[in-house]
């Protein structure tokens, strides 16, 4: 059986000027005509999916994009979280380190078993704030900074410049690199 060529380019025997166009069959003008039409349609086709596939594309990568921003937010959060968990736990341990320094600064008698023992327990209190990050805010003699002190009284000091923190009435600290508690303190006019 020989096998029926479909062009002329791949007929070697054919003289194309043999060729009667009167011998052509309307069948075959029509089936290429529809073959034509289907690839139009086909090439149609092909470019609306490329389009589709490019806006498919473009909105993976806006998609992906936004989780990665989504992940790096998340990590910052859980890291400033971290960071100052222990913020308030140490603000809530604040009067009673306020009440162990009074005690311990109206008492005469350091040799009191009471005295001591106040002593070692506001010790280990501060030793475990400072590990947790937990500083005192220096107040006495310095500028004011409202950054860091609060102001709640005033006073005329001839021996010192204006805005001086002449008394601290209560510590201020700060965790890590944060102010945890303002220290309250009587500045020069």
């Amino acid at each position: 059986m020989t096998k029926k060529k479909n062009s002329f380019e791949d007929n070697e025997d054919l003289d194309v000027s043999t060729v009667d166009v009167k011998d052509v069959d309307e069948k075959t003008l029509e089936e290429v005509e529809v073959e034509e039409e289907k690839e139009e349609d086909l090439n149609k086709k092909v470019s609306d999916l490329e389009d589709e596939l490019a806006v498919l594309r473009n909105d993976f990568l806006l998609a992906h994009a936004n989780l990665e921003n989504t992940k790096k937010r998340l990590s910052n959060d859980f890291a400033k979280r971290s960071k100052y968990l222990a913020s308030d736990f140490a603000l809530s341990l604040l009067p009673a380190i306020d009440n162990m320094e009074k005690v311990l600064s109206e008492t005469d008698d350091k040799d009191n078993p009471l005295y001591e023992a106040v002593d070692m327990m506001y010790r280990q209190l501060q030793t475990s704030l400072k590990l947790e990050g937990v500083k005192e805010i220096k107040a006495l003699g310095e500028k004011f900074d409202p950054n860091f002190h609060h102001a709640v009284m005033m006073e005329e000091c001839d021996d010192c410049e204006s805005d001086i923190v002449i008394e601290e009435l209560q510590k201020g600290y700060t965790i890590k690199d944060r102010v945890l508690r303002a220290a309250m303190v009587k500045v020069s006019k």
